[in-house]
């Protein structure tokens, strides 16, 4: 996974040959309400459109879920949740089988996956089936071998007592998943909570339900028993809902900050729900003079413009060291200009559109706002074309720490370059924000290296690369970043409570 996601750093490099050809028109088979292994439609007779972003244009009208839908799932989860369920009586590593069958699901219909990724979320071809598709195979089969193996502890406790501790499921879990990675971040969510035992019902965002509606059955076909994956398309109030219901145990958010927040509130209000939030990011992206200007120039602009900068810890706030700095500002404007934007499943676009209208509107309000505070545009923004919801690539140099763009998350492809000179400034300029995702630093010096690591605050922090991932390393924020951990074994902490058992031991008799 870490060599396919590098790799795929810069596509003109990379030969996409292998790449089995995308559907560029792939069959819709799933828009309904997914419960207890069923489709169904929605209680209120609504449906909702999700668009192709691509073209502005209806792919399909989905089920839209609502609290009512939300309730009938829940009853189902808690359902399959009872003592003696047969979910609840299935072997640990048996929860691992059905997770590797459900991989190999996914392996199998891989382009098919892809192309409707590609379809309803706009992301290029290549990258969905060489990351997006990889990644999510990878995650289930990674959790998969913990189902077994992930236990308690034998405590040598004080007095005459036997004390061991318990992981247990959380129960039902609600999980809300964002429009940016949808069928990456379904199995970053399901997974872990299966392989401990819960159950879940997932929200998928309203732009891109249909990945999700897929993995659903597929989970069906695994032989997952009624009631264990329960799927509910539809707006912010199915969400708000599941927040709400008092017989749901946790909420798995991924999305907004200020989504975030108003998660966190209604779960304190509603029976003190376990929240995991990973939310918002204005990562920092540190370049000291002794790099190799051309390796950094390339991989920060992976950093930044991967996934059309719809990325939460996309490396949006780039410092360069004042020596090399207009060298480097110069190669950015060049490689953002040699960007290819257009379809994306056309294999050798590396660049397809923003989400949606709402989403383009917002980064070209910003893109203004940029200008208006005085920042440099060099090259982009605009819009490319009349049709879809395309935004040029653009970098933004002489940008300063109060401007706009240098402290809102944009979440779409602008570069912000800022000059520095010293590595204390850079670390306090690099704190200074709300945010904590992530973090890198480019330089041949380990020990400036090992300097501005200690000093960053910052859930993960790169080393002359970035937005490299693996499922066996945990992900998530300081600050207004989030809480609590995906991926690696500290992911499993978020679905498990652990319970400790105390037995008094019988003196001996003769």
């Amino acid at each position: 996974m870490l060599r396919v996601w590098s790799k795929f750093r810069n596509l003109r490099c990379y030969s996409t040959a292998a790449l089995p050809m995308p559907d560029t028109n792939p069959s819709i088979l799933y828009t309904g309400i997914f419960i207890n292994n069923e489709w169904h439609k929605s209680k209120s007779g609504k449906t909702f459109p999700t668009v192709n972003p691509a073209t502005g244009e209806i792919i399909a009208d989905v089920q839209e879920g609502d609290s009512a839908d939300i309730d009938v799932a829940v009853q189902a989860a808690n359902k399959a949740f009872r003592r003696r369920s047969p979910w609840r009586k299935m072997d640990a590593s048996q929860r691992g089988l059905l997770l590797h069958k459900l991989a190999d699901l996914l392996e199998k219909n891989r382009t098919y996956a892809a192309s409707l990724e590609t379809l309803d979320n706009g992301k290029p071809y290549a990258f969905a089936y060489n990351i997006d598709l990889a990644f999510s195979i990878n995650v289930l089969r990674y959790y998969a071998g913990w189902a077994d193996k992930w236990h308690g502890k034998v405590i040598p406790m004080d007095g005459d007592f036997f004390s061991y501790t318990r992981h247990e499921p959380v129960g039902v879990c609600g999980q809300i998943i964002p429009w940016n990675f949808p069928l990456l971040m379904m199995a970053w969510k399901i997974a872990p909570a299966l392989a401990t035992g819960n159950v879940v019902i997932l929200k998928p965002a309203e732009q891109t339900p249909l990945t999700a509606l897929y993995m659903a059955q597929l989970t069906k076909e695994a032989g997952f028993p009624d009631g264990v994956v329960n799927v509910v398309p539809g707006y912010g109030s199915a969400g708000a809902a599941l927040v709400a219901h008092d017989k749901v145990d946790k909420i798995a958010f991924t999305g907004s900050t200020e989504v975030g927040q108003l998660i966190k509130q209604g779960a304190a209000m509603h029976n003190l729900k376990r929240t995991t939030l990973e939310l918002g990011g204005k990562s920092p992206n540190i370049i000291l003079k002794d790099v190799d200007i051309n390796e950094a120039v390339e991989t920060a602009h992976f950093g930044l413009f991967f996934n059309m900068g719809q990325c939460c810890c996309a490396g949006s706030r780039t410092f360069v060291q004042s020596n090399i700095y207009d060298e480097f500002v110069e190669k950015s404007v060049l490689r953002a200009k040699a960007r290819t934007v257009g379809d994306p499943f056309d294999l050798k676009i590396e660049h397809g559109p923003q989400i949606d209208q709402e989403q383009l509107n917002k980064i070209m309000n910003l893109i203004d706002c940029g200008k208006k505070q005085g920042a440099s545009l060099l090259t982009g923004g605009e819009r490319v074309g009349d049709k879809g919801y395309y935004v040029a690539p653009t970098v933004f140099a002489d940008v300063k720490d109060d401007m706009t763009i240098a402290k809102e998350e944009i979440f779409g492809p602008v570069q912000q370059i800022l000059k520095f000179d010293d590595l204390d400034e850079v670390i306090d300029r690099a704190n200074d924000t709300n945010y904590g995702l992530a973090a890198a630093v480019f330089t041949k010096d380990i020990d400036k290296a090992n300097y501005i690591v200690q000093g960053l605050r910052a859930g993960t922090v790169w080393v002359n690369t970035y937005n490299v991932m693996s499922s066996q390393v945990p992900f998530g924020g300081y600050k207004m970043s989030g809480e609590g951990r995906e991926l690696g074994e500290y992911g499993l902490d978020a679905y498990t409570e652990v319970k400790s058992v105390i037995v008094k031991l019988k003196e001996k008799h003769s």
